[in-house]
């Protein structure tokens, strides 16, 4: 599971300097989809994120913040940045965290995320594999992003990761979620990293297809089944508890 997510993370970051090295001032400056963060604002999130891997002192202290919170802090510490800094620091810190991560490949040991639960340590390169795709194509690119040009691949190699971080947060960052459900409601996957993914437990009382490209943007509240052609089916009430899904 840790080589995959790595070999996405490298792909990604290959797909982040290359787009970055032919934005510009105006590029960078853009609204991003995601609420309030521009488009250098995304980059410095995903550098800053892989500077907690290995030198978590280097960043404002968040102690004691939920983690959207937190984002934005590290975020607005680096808001003054010129986009040429931004990328820069993304360039150098991606290699050693990269090293660092392959670490927990053998590690038999949990990992506390905070507020986003406690993984296996092999599983950490996987949320961040998550976080990048989700962020370059869901945050910089259209619907929701200002960049023109198509977005880097939704392939298998991106989305096995992204998928295995979903399917493992899914019951730790939803409790409420489940804790309504009054039986099983089963997300059958389809195209690349397909997979079934069962949400609560009992009788089944509903089923839904999606795509895996679609199902990260329909779990990530960034868009609407029905914006996304996801199929759903059975009890419209369980229905509407699963369509309120977020992962982080």
């Amino acid at each position: 599971m840790t080589v995959d997510a790595l070999t996405a993370l490298r792909a990604d970051r290959e797909a982040i300097l290359e787009i970055g090295a032919r934005l510009t001032d105006a590029d960078w400056a853009a609204a991003s989809g995601c609420p309030g963060w521009s488009v250098k604002d995304v980059v410095a999130h995903m550098g800053a994120l892989l500077r907690l891997v290995i030198d978590p002192a280097s960043l404002p202290d968040t102690a004691g913040l939920a983690t959207e919170q937190a984002q934005e802090v590290y975020v607005e510490s680096r808001r003054s940045w010129p986009p040429a800094r931004v990328l820069a620091d993304y360039e150098w810190v991606s290699l050693p965290a990269f090293e660092a991560l392959e670490g927990l490949a053998g590690l038999d040991l949990e990992v506390p995320l905070g507020d986003l639960g406690t993984y296996p340590a092999a599983l950490v390169p996987a949320s961040l594999a998550f976080d990048h795709y989700t962020h370059i194509r869901a945050d910089l690119f259209p619907p929701r992003g200002p960049l023109a040009g198509p977005p880097p691949p939704s392939d298998e190699l991106r989305l096995v990761p992204a998928l295995d971080w979903i399917e493992a947060a899914l019951p730790q960052q939803n409790p409420g979620v489940l804790a309504a459900l009054a039986g099983t409601v089963e997300i059958t996957v389809t195209g690349p990293a397909a997979r079934t993914i069962q949400v609560g437990s009992g009788e089944p009382v509903a089923e839904i297809s999606s795509g895996a490209p679609e199902l990260v943007r329909w779990i990530t509240q960034r868009a609407d089944w029905a914006d996304l052609g996801v199929k759903a089916h059975g009890d419209d009430r369980q229905l509407c508890l699963v369509s309120h899904l977020k992962i982080f």
